[in-house]
């Protein structure tokens, strides 16, 4: 198998053109969205430059170049797809899903209950959720929807029809993806025209069949020639291909049944005459007019045209990028299917219905669960969260596929209402449940994509499940040996303006005779699951019984972080606020965009120093190399301020910038555009957290820019369990209180014995009242020093492997302030009383009864 190991823009004298890849990323989501070349945007922007683009619906002389424009792109888009006008008609959506509620809407369905024979929809379960919601459009119409699976076979039709049923000519639609989404299978374009000519037939029913061919998914990586492959509708999503623009896309319909469809709602641009006072509607002649309400994306349109000139300039056509990417992904599936442990059990388990070998059946999707040596599963979230750790974007869940979620998986109907009462929705990061996969991992390839992509991926997965001294082997071994040598210019995939780095040749010989030696077992597991989010689970408390012991429990370390994500503030006794530590998370970090930035993307937070003086009321920023600024705790927004919404996590709170000079100071310190922002003091805000079960108070319940709950607790001696169990798996042992400050807890104490803080479910420090609300599941952070902003990559599953493949460490406390006129006050040596969850049976001696005042 030839192997293309990287895709190279020409040099800048011959075309200065470079991908828009960031260094050090590897990027492998390009069935989501593929990347587009920075060539692309130079061309479009150095167009909008030298042309004025005037709304297409106007006659003036720049509007009048816009609609030469768009139709000059209608026609390359037919080009591309080897089609002309006299077969099809391009209509623009804003995507590949409005193009198939647009089918759903004016299809002419014969709906149940008149004298003719009723419709039916027809869709393949391997099918995106956009194909199947558009069954709640036909059951509107009483049509009914009959789901296909791929392994059912398709009817002939010679063998059931009668006679006299023949000529039957109600119009039914069959609807199947050209390529999974999900596992890259290509389903036979044979279909289209075997089902539109009744050779076969996905139901028992007579009439006349039409074919919607989800190309999305297909044609991003591979050639579709329409002057073949007949189908009626083709829905694609342009950003598939190009990367640049998002938003658009187009429904490709076949002339011959354009006629038929019948269209109720009429926008501008659409009507060649109509009455507003009386019900008189004449539709334009052209069909791409007439289905296009109101103006269309124009300017995204025009960038079109760049984009199938450069697609054609970078790689010299489909063709290539289908062998190039196929390619990589024969490559890789090859390495992961070898890969075992020293037990013989596979590492992964595939999901795919080819062995890779034809790139005519096989798109370049791999989609696997990585598993552990007993043959677990091990947790799709867990899986992402290490890969982030190594720069690799990877894509994980359903991908918007129930269905073939539910067939390679084995996930029953019942299954998944099940998973949906215990709290998991598309989406979400509850990878397990019951021990059981909620979904899966996917990686899939572009036309830029490199052999080094794909090499980063598998030594990823290679230096995650082997111990450090067999990570070689599954490359050197005798199971895959690689060898490189030149391309030779004749057998390129790209043109010959483009430099290609050298073909690799991968030999495949017995793998399973020659296992690796026994390895040490580093683990991965899913998140824990909560069936309701942290406000509603306060309701959810067993009642609780109090924990007796011997030796008192205290607070040693108090910790606040007044800017989220940059360094704690630690004190010895603070004020607690309505939202936790008093200016606990009041400010954060954001980009230029508004949106904020943590230490997953930016380490060099961490080196930010913030400290609080409540007697002068200011906040000093320090960080080496950089003036000392100071910022004013005071609430004094002014009538000029401006209000703004912000996200964090789940919940949406209101902020407010905290001007140029702090924004130029962080800018500078970090190297990019940022501005530092404020949580607004508007108590509307608090309303949207509702009042709780169990506290009395009647404020409600309120967060500050923390991500889950108003506090983090974490116990001294679970730390010192911990380091016993880490430091053999690192370079070097880490310390007591860097292992303190990478856990960023708001209180640490020192309990007698470790973890038992998890078997809490309320506690009481001073006059202070806390609820247990979770454990909290720990990310990528843990894994940066927190004293130089380096990543220790290794940290985050050396805790996994050191807690049993779990990565919870901490508990979550929520806290419902008195109802007093007086701040109550949180001390380090205040004794800190539990109270066990429900059916708990830890019991020590007494507790020394005198308490600290807190």
């Amino acid at each position: 198998m030839q192997l293309i190991t990287r895709l190279c823009a020409p040099s800048a004298a011959d075309d200065p053109v470079n991908l828009a890849l960031i260094s050090g990323i590897t990027y492998l989501d390009h069935a989501g969205s593929t990347l587009f070349p920075e060539s692309l945007l130079k061309a479009f922007t150095d167009d909008l430059r030298n042309n004025v683009y005037g709304n297409p619906h106007s006659q003036n002389i720049s509007s009048k170049l816009t609609y030469d424009t768009i139709e000059h792109v209608r026609y390359r888009i037919l080009q591309h797809f080897h089609t002309t006008s006299e077969d099809y008609t391009v209509i623009f959506t804003s995507g590949c899903t409005a193009a198939l509620k647009l089918v759903a809407e004016v299809f002419p369905w014969v709906p149940e209950g008149t004298e003719q024979l009723s419709s039916r929809f027809c869709y393949l379960t391997d099918s995106h959720t956009s194909v199947v919601g558009m069954r709640g459009i036909t059951a509107s119409m009483n049509v009914l929807s009959v789901p296909v699976k791929p392994k059912d076979k398709l009817l002939l039709e010679k063998d059931w029809l009668p006679d006299e049923e023949q000529n039957c000519t109600t119009p039914h639609l069959f609807s199947y993806p050209a390529q999974s989404n999900f596992s890259g299978t290509k389903y036979p374009l044979s279909w289209i025209q075997d089902i539109k000519s009744g050779k076969l037939c996905p139901v028992k029913i007579p009439g006349k069949w039409f074919v919607l061919l989800d190309a999305a998914s297909y044609v991003s990586s591979s050639p579709l020639d329409l002057g073949v492959h007949q189908a009626d509708f083709i829905p694609i999503s342009f950003y598939k291909i190009f990367g640049f623009p998002t938003g658009l896309g187009a429904l490709l319909v076949n002339n011959r049944i354009a006629p038929l469809l019948r269209k109720t709602y009429f926008g501008g641009g659409t009507a060649a005459a109509y009455l507003a006072g009386e019900d008189f509607y004449f539709p334009k002649k052209s069909i791409a007019e007439r289905f296009e309400d109101g103006t269309v994306s124009f300017l995204d349109i025009i960038a079109l045209k760049h984009g199938f000139d450069i697609l054609e300039k970078l790689t010299g056509g489909m063709e290539k990028i289908k062998q190039h990417t196929f390619a990589l992904a024969h490559y890789t599936y090859t390495v992961l299917s070898t890969l075992k442990y020293a037990n013989g059990a596979p590492v992964v388990r595939l999901y795919n219905d080819t062995d890779f070998s034809n790139p005519d059946v096989q798109g370049p999707i791999i989609n696997f669960n990585v598993l552990d040596e007993s043959g677990e599963v091990i947790g799709f979230s867990q899986v992402e969260k290490m890969a982030s750790l190594y720069n690799i974007h990877v894509r994980t869940g359903c991908f918007c596929n129930t269905g073939a979620c539910q067939m390679y998986l084995g996930i029953s109907d019942e299954d998944i209402q099940k998973n949906l009462q215990a709290g998991h929705v598309c989406g979400d990061d509850i990878d397990l449940i019951d021990g059981r996969p909620t979904g899966s991992v996917r990686i899939s390839f572009g036309y830029m994509s490199s052999f080094e992509d794909a090499q980063t991926f598998l030594k990823f997965i290679i230096a995650t499940r082997f111990s450090k001294s067999d990570t070689g082997i599954p490359f050197q071994s005798s199971a895959t040996q690689l060898t490189t040598e030149p391309a030779p210019d004749d057998h390129s995939y790209f043109n010959s303006t483009d430099k290609l780095s050298p073909r690799t040749h991968i030999t495949d010989r017995k793998h399973r005779n020659n296992p690796s030696e026994t390895e040490r077992t580093v683990g991965w597991q899913t998140l824990e699951s909560e069936s309701e989010s942290i406000r509603a689970a306060l309701s959810e408390v067993a009642v609780p019984k109090i924990k007796r012991g011997g030796k008192p429990i205290t607070v040693t370390n108090i910790y606040l972080y007044p800017i989220k994500s940059c360094s704690a503030f630690e004190v010895t006794e603070w004020p607690v606020g309505n939202r936790g530590l008093l200016y606990d998370r009041n400010w954060m970090v954001v980009n230029q965009n508004g949106v904020c930035i943590t230490q997953k993307q930016e380490p060099k937070l961490c080196l930010i120093n913030p400290s609080i003086d409540l007697k002068q009321k200011i906040m000093v920023i320090q960080a080496e190399g950089m003036d000392p600024i100071s910022v004013s705790l005071e609430e004094n927004i002014g009538k000029e301020a401006v209000i703004f919404e912000s996200k964090v996590c789940s919940h949406r709170v209101k902020t407010y910038d905290c001007g140029e000079r702090t924004a130029g100071w962080f800018s500078t310190f970090l190297g990019r555009p940022c501005r530092l922002i404020r949580q607004s003091p508007d108590r509307k805000n608090d309303t949207q957290h509702k009042n709780t079960k169990g506290l009395t108070c009647a404020t409600s319940i309120s967060l500050s820019l923390v991500n889950e709950a108003q506090y983090l607790l974490i116990n001294a001696a679970s730390i010192l369990q911990l380091k016993e169990h880490v430091s053999p798996r690192l370079k070097e042992p880490l310390e007591i209180e860097e292992l303190i400050r990478r856990f960023r807890a708001n209180i640490v104490i020192s309990a007698p014995e470790s973890f038992e803080e998890e078997e809490w479910a309320e506690i009481s420090i001073g006059s202070l009242q806390f609820q247990v609300v979770g454990p909290c599941t720990r990310c990528q952070v843990i894994c940066i020093d927190q004293q130089s902003g380096e990543r220790n990559k290794e940290f985050l599953q050396s805790l996994s492997a050191a807690r049993g493949k779990k990565t919870n460490f901490g508990i979550y406390l929520m806290n419902q302030p008195l109802c007093s006129s007086f701040p109550d006050i949180l001390s380090v040596g205040s004794e800190v009383l539990p109270m066990l969850k429900e059916n708990t049976e830890i019991q020590h001696p007494t507790f020394n009864e005198e308490k600290c005042s807190g």
